[in-house]
């Protein structure tokens, strides 16, 4: 018994303009904003931005990573809408860029600390380790001013004469730690408390540096820390 003949297929024609309505209309489903919700929630539950591939794995994502392209052209360009910065090639100019712009927000020198506060939209300062060499080698190179050790010390020593000035005493750690608070400029009082390499007691030797500097100036200090009266001009 001869088998019938399997009749070929014919390709369906497909109307460009009428694809191109059915697709906005399924693009109509989600809003921008809804996509970019979406991988903001992703990027709080991964704790970074997220790649294409974690997105598609992510059993919480709402919308396959295909259509976030599709809405925004392509999967950087939407975590950029998003706030979240992309984790891979990035340029030298792109990093710097972003450190300065980080610069101008928190209208001082950025830190390793301001980095991995804000490790959904900024690189990581391991990323600026291994372009740069180091994160304050990509600080100096974006414009920023970066002291060496001494010259750390030299103006935490001059901060904290003139802190003692106001307080009328010598700074204590507390002191330095709420000073701070107010003023971003200052060194926080672990890294002023990690310039002096002392056995123990880092903090009392700063103080006597920053008594030795009131000295200079002419400001007697007592042995309780208290700053004796300024002699009038």
């Amino acid at each position: 018994m001869a088998r019938p003949r399997s009749r070929k297929r014919a390709q369906p024609r497909i109307d460009e303009a009428e694809l191109a309505a059915f697709r906005a209309g399924l693009r109509r489903r989600y809003t921008n904003e809804d996509i970019l919700e979406e991988l903001r929630a992703a990027a709080v539950r991964h704790g970074r931005s997220p790649t294409m591939r974690e997105f598609a794995r992510d059993t919480e994502a709402r919308v396959h990573p295909q259509t976030v392209i599709e809405h925004f052209g392509t999967w950087n360009a939407a975590k950029r809408a998003a706030g979240l910065f992309p984790r891979r090639f990035l340029t030298r100019a792109e990093l710097l860029e972003q450190l300065r712009r980080l610069g101008d927000e928190l209208r001082r020198t950025p830190t390793a600390r301001d980095l991995g506060e804000r490790r959904r939209s900024m690189p990581s300062v391991s990323l600026y380790a291994h372009t740069f060499g180091s994160l304050a080698n990509a600080l100096r190179e974006a414009g920023f001013e970066v002291l060496q050790g001494e010259e750390r010390l030299e103006r935490a020593i001059l901060q904290g004469a003139a802190l003692a000035r106001s307080l009328g005493r010598l700074p204590k750690m507390a002191d330095w730690a709420e000073a701070r608070r107010a003023d971003p400029d200052l060194l926080s009082e672990w890294q002023v408390y990690r310039l002096l390499d002392v056995p123990r007691g880092a903090w009392t030797a700063f103080q006597y540096l920053v008594r030795e500097r009131l000295r200079e100036d002419g400001i007697d200090v007592v042995p309780d820390g208290t700053l004796a009266a300024e002699d009038p001009v």
